[in-house]
């Protein structure tokens, strides 16, 4: 008779090691809000019992050997470990001033304990919602996204667990046979000139200082936390309006006309026409996870195909002083991202991290990385939520938006879309950024007077 199987720490991922960095210590924080309070046995028995916790990522310690090198350990979980409960209400003008400021707080002054597997759910009973955190090291924002809504059921069909959106489009098979060298060409060219730029970023290259950039330090500063809030109807009526253009492009024209309309009330006539402010964007590397593929995750060894797979680009809008008009902002976006799209600058960006990760160790790679976000202006992230409305525990949702551990960046902001809604999470170091809600405002703003000019230009066709 055979011996029982002994089960062995699994190492850590290089780009695990990254975030598990004291510098870089990222922690996502996802919250959902309700229509009705929780129920709290409920909800521990639907977590206890779902494909979140069959994963081994979130069934273990991460534990070092006596060399400091990160490993995964299996351990038990005590799920009341794990659920945080607060039922006091919370400081703030309505609910989600209360629930934005808790969120603000999370990110600058509370890691994950290390002598549990690393997450936990905070349930705000007085506001019903729950923020559930999740270290980076344990997963990409997508693949994560992914699992915890194998928690979810869909409103119109309980039994069924929601869809997630794609945002990939399909390419005309006839262009890919059109122009094939010219084709490869653009794609040498790009990606050589974008993985220089990206090189230089990490060495001394940096943005023209605002009034909305941070620097090395600012991680530690005190956060405000505010939501812009669009309709995905409005975001595809501008989107129709340009040819072949997608929610990314919409949503950077967005981002580059809000903050020049920001920038022009901070500090009116003292910026140079065309200044420009780099984003930081991390790309998911592996094809997006459906609900329905995660039961491959599950099987054994599947912790090795588990973990951040994703390339960083670097996104740049652009300061104008209104003389650009509103589409114009998404036509300008356009090109960069198409640029991008046509440059493999995030399997380059992957490849020179894992390098580092590998050859030279984290602390490398983490000074790399932390001025690479040091020499630009904000984070961006776009992450598709289900299109349908979802329940959980048979409690409707009414949204889910997420947000993460401070960088050194001034600005950050996380889109999460749900149900025909799209919210941006916009975290600002509070002493450099006071007034977050005018910024939300000047990108909401931004959208309507985009979506007005694309029905004038369809009227007009």
């Amino acid at each position: 008779m055979g011996s029982p199987e002994i089960e062995r720490d699994e190492p850590v991922t290089p780009a695990g090691r990254l975030f598990l960095r004291p510098e870089m210590d990222q922690v996502i924080n996802c919250v959902i809000g309700a229509e009705n309070p929780f129920d709290v046995d409920a909800l521990k028995k639907e977590i206890t019992n779902s494909m979140m916790l069959k994963h081994p990522r979130f069934c273990s310690l991460m534990v070092r050997d006596r060399h400091g090198r990160e490993y995964w350990r299996k351990t038990e979980i005590d799920i009341d470990r794990h659920i945080i409960i607060l039922n006091d209400s919370l400081d703030g003008d309505n609910d989600e001033d209360a629930v934005n400021g808790y969120l603000a707080d999370l990110s600058v002054s509370s890691p994950l304990s290390t002598d549990k597997p690393l997450w936990e759910i905070h349930l705000l009973t007085a506001h019903k919602c729950a923020v559930v955190r999740i270290h980076h090291a344990l997963g990409d924002g997508i693949s994560l996204m992914s699992l915890l809504l194998a928690c979810f059921r869909r409103s119109d069909c309980p039994d069924q667990l929601p869809t997630m959106g794609s945002s990939s489009q399909p390419k005309p098979r006839n262009s890919r046979r059109r122009n094939r060298l010219r084709e490869l060409l653009n794609i040498a060219w790009f990606t050589l000139v974008f993985v220089v730029e990206f090189i230089l970023r990490s060495l001394w290259v940096k943005d023209r200082k605002t009034t909305i950039s941070g620097g090395a330090g600012v991680e530690l500063w005190p956060r405000k936390l505010t939501t812009a809030k669009f309709l995905l109807d409005d975001m595809k009526t501008v989107k129709n309006a340009i040819p072949n253009g997608t929610i990314n492009d919409v949503l950077f024209g967005v981002i580059s006309a809000g903050l020049s309309r920001y920038l022009d009330h901070r500090a009116p006539n003292k910026l140079r026409e065309g200044i420009q402010m780099t984003g930081v964007a991390m790309v998911n590397l592996r094809k997006q996870p459906g609900l329905q593929e995660m039961a491959e995750l599950m099987q054994s060894k599947a912790g090795s195909r588990w973990g951040n797979k994703f390339g960083m680009l670097l996104l740049p809008v652009y300061y104008h002083k209104g003389l650009v008009g509103p589409l114009d902002y998404i036509k300008k976006a356009k090109t960069m991202i198409d640029r991008k799209k046509q440059s493999l600058e995030a399997y380059f960006s992957y490849k020179i991290g894992y390098f580092v990760m590998n050859f030279l160790g984290s602390k490398i790679a983490c000074v790399l990385n932390y001025r690479i976000v040091c020499n630009t202006t904000f984070t961006i992230s776009n992450v598709l939520g289900p299109g349908e409305e979802i329940t959980i525990v048979g409690n409707p949702v009414t949204y889910i938006r997420a947000n993460s551990t401070a960088l050194p960046h001034a600005i950050t902001m996380h889109m999460v879309s749900y149900a025909g809604r799209a919210d941006l999470q916009i975290l600002v170091a509070k002493d450099i950024i006071p007034d977050p809600k005018f910024l939300a405002k000047c990108f909401e703003e931004a959208l309507l007077e985009m979506k007005e000019a694309a029905a004038e230009a369809t009227s007009r066709s």
